[in-house]
């Protein structure tokens, strides 16, 4: 599917402030799941200099500078084309060690995925008491099966969750969103990763779009992505109680959800107060003429 993508920010900040150097994680990714075919940035104030650069994980970022120049506001303006190419998610054969959890990896892949795979909590090198009791209640129930053990995973998030807007804020503990059975994407994000590390799959969290209805309004979202040998990373959605297919558009992956948030930098003067960004999504399907 082909798809056009314009996101829009501003801040607003009380006074004039100097904006120090910001990163910007917007551009979708270009690789075997999808296709960037056009990708524009305008930001307002200009930078005075910006650069792409990767990050340790491979995310492509921009990182914008503006000397001593003041504003009142900040507004960023991504504009992209992408053409999704998973329409089979389900598209491959594990590893003949890897049909039962937990796995067995080989040393030098432990290594590489040892990031995304230590159970932890927003940093904190503690597991998740309730992840932790949710996973192997589920492992069981499936005989220790990964791939039965994320479908029930992501289904039961889906089914038992209600969703709530929070704008702003690091995702809750897994805890809290499983004791309160509320939460936004980034919540039920955070849960899913804590219960797959609770059986040893590596999971990431990823920012992008979802298709949608365009009659809604349409914000930023997040799901997961669990390490399969044999497949590689693959997405699960718990907010939307999906696989990922071609229907989702990745922008950046991540251990810690922090490192995959769309705008990230800091400013001096003004009052003091932090901005309160005002964003607006929308996500539009090109439609294919027949021939």
């Amino acid at each position: 599917m082909k798809y056009t993508i314009t996101h829009s920010t501003t801040y607003t900040y009380d006074g004039s402030v100097f904006l120090n150097p910001h990163v910007l994680r917007l551009q979708p990714r270009s690789d075997g799941f999808q296709r960037l075919t056009r990708y524009d940035l305008t930001v307002t104030p200009t930078p005075q200099g910006q650069n792409s650069l990767l990050d340790v994980e491979g995310n492509l970022l921009t990182r914008c500078w503006w000397g001593d120049f003041s504003t009142q506001t900040l507004q960023v303006i991504a504009t992209s084309e992408v053409e999704t190419l998973c329409d089979n998610p389900f598209n491959y054969i594990l590893e003949s060690w890897a049909t039962r959890l937990p796995f067995d990896y080989p040393t030098a892949l432990s290594e590489h995925l040892q990031p995304y795979l230590t159970p932890t909590h927003l940093g904190s090198l503690a597991s998740d008491p309730a992840a932790t009791h949710l996973a192997q209640e589920i492992a069981h129930s499936v005989n220790w099966n990964p791939i039965h053990f994320l479908g029930e995973l992501n289904q039961r998030i889906y089914r038992r969750m209600r969703y709530q807007v929070r704008e702003e804020g690091d995702p809750q503990p897994p805890s809290i969103t499983w004791t309160q059975q509320s939460g936004t994407c980034r919540d039920f994000v955070v849960l899913f990763m804590a219960a797959c590390r609770a059986v040893g799959l590596a999971a990431r969290f990823v920012s992008g779009y979802e298709e949608g209805d365009p009659a809604y309004e349409q914000m930023l979202h997040a799901w997961a992505e669990v390490y399969l040998p044999g497949a590689g990373w693959r997405g699960y959605d718990p907010t939307m109680g999906l696989v990922v297919g071609d229907r989702h558009i990745a922008i950046a992956a991540s251990e810690w959800p922090r490192y995959a948030a769309p705008i990230a930098g800091t400013h001096r003067g003004g009052s003091g107060a932090a901005a309160i960004p005002e964003g607006k999504v929308l996500v539009r399907k090109q439609e294919t003429q027949a021939l």
